[in-house]
């Protein structure tokens, strides 16, 4: 669920669009955004509970699995020809609905290889030392691969629903779609192995927490999580900027281990931040009616996100290198949300400019005709 800023960061003016406006996308990022991302996890997550054989929990695990995994792979395989076919010179109507479509239709495909994966270790894994065997060396994995940061999420990141580059999915060894066996192969590693490490690492930690921390009071538990939750997003944005410093100064090996490190705290607080979230909703919205806590709350939060021009933040879509971006950026959360619409309008009022001078000039520059050269 986390978006490159490589574009944005070559594309804004840190200078012009920091302060204040840039506090502001962060609270928006951390308490609307990021919330609405997880209610409607939530909501999908547990509608397939309902829906998909709900009294053989093995089985509805395996087919969310090849519903996720086959149509994600199919996402990630098409995503050049969507980008190239579906663009805003069909239409903006045209447009903004197709988008949207996909975006449903790619967060519910996502929600299912999560809920999938996730559920077939809930049926064969119950004990905290095999938990805790597998998340460490899941997380291990990922630190080899430098993915760890592909386990970050809301309420780190926030994703426009921009024209420019909607459907893209960075696969892991960035081959080209014209080396076609290569490519197949590229994102189907990206999407099974890569996804796969990443759903072993949150669900790890989800279920140790579970364990550890307030058993058998629910209500305590997920409070505790969300105020410990928002407490290191507080702290993890609050060190953001020395922690950009120092990772600048630094290069190869002590430079990621560093940026790991912060990815990890980070990680930590989205977990339990989630938890929490969800947790309370389960407890406190409709229990009695799960139906209608579900459904109210895919549809209103998806309704909300469409609104707000960023549903794309549902979705769990490319493989992000771990300090791919160039000095410290690498630890800068993508939360530009406010600076990026100010940005976009900046630009469209220069490039009109632009041209309004160049037909200005070009109009000057037509020689007069004489009354011969008329006739």
């Amino acid at each position: 669920m986390r978006d490159s800023i490589l574009l944005i960061n070559s594309t804004l003016d840190p200078e012009r669009y920091s302060g204040f406006i840039e506090y502001i996308d962060i609270l928006f990022t951390t308490s609307i955004a990021g919330p609405l991302v997880i209610i409607y996890w939530l909501a999908t997550w547990h509608l397939m509970d309902i829906y998909i054989y709900p009294d053989d929990p093995l089985l509805s695990a395996i087919v969310t699995t090849m519903i996720g995994v086959v149509f994600g792979l199919m996402l990630c395989v098409f995503q050049e020809y969507c980008c190239k076919r579906l663009t805003a010179e069909i239409g903006r109507a045209k447009f903004f609905i197709t988008t949207r479509v996909y975006n449903y239709i790619a967060g519910i495909i996502n929600v299912a290889a999560c809920r999938g994966v996730w559920n077939i270790l809930e049926v064969f894994q119950e004990d905290a030392y095999s938990t805790a065997v597998t998340t460490v060396a899941s997380t291990i994995a990922l630190i080899c691969l430098k993915g760890l940061r592909n386990v970050e999420s809301a309420p780190y990141s926030v994703a426009i629903d921009a024209d420019e580059g909607y459907f893209d999915a960075p696969t892991f060894f960035r081959t080209s779609s014209k080396d076609t066996a290569l490519y197949i192969l590229d994102c189907v590693f990206s999407v099974t192995v890569v996804g796969s490490l990443v759903v072993f690492v949150w669900r790890g930690l989800w279920a140790l927490i579970d364990i550890f921390l307030y058993p058998d009071d629910p209500v305590k538990s997920c409070w505790t999580s969300l105020i410990v939750g928002y407490c290191m997003v507080v702290i993890t944005f609050s060190l953001q900027a020395p922690m950009r410093w120092m990772v600048a100064r630094l290069q190869g090996a002590p430079r990621l281990l560093l940026a790991d490190v912060y990815h990890l705290l980070s990680f930590a607080s989205t977990v339990n931040v989630w938890r929490g979230v969800w947790g309370l909703l389960d407890i406190y919205l409709f229990p009695e009616s799960p139906l209608l806590s579900n459904w109210s709350c895919h549809i209103v939060s998806l309704a909300l996100l469409i609104v707000l021009n960023c549903s794309n933040s549902i979705l769990v879509r490319g493989v992000y290198i771990d300090a791919e971006e160039p000095a410290g950026d690498c630890v800068i959360f993508p939360c530009h949300y406010l600076r990026l619409f100010l940005h976009k309008e900046r630009s469209r009022k220069r490039h009109k400019t632009i041209d309004a001078a160049t037909r200005k000039l070009e109009e000057a520059s037509v020689p007069l005709q004489t009354p011969e050269e008329k006739v």
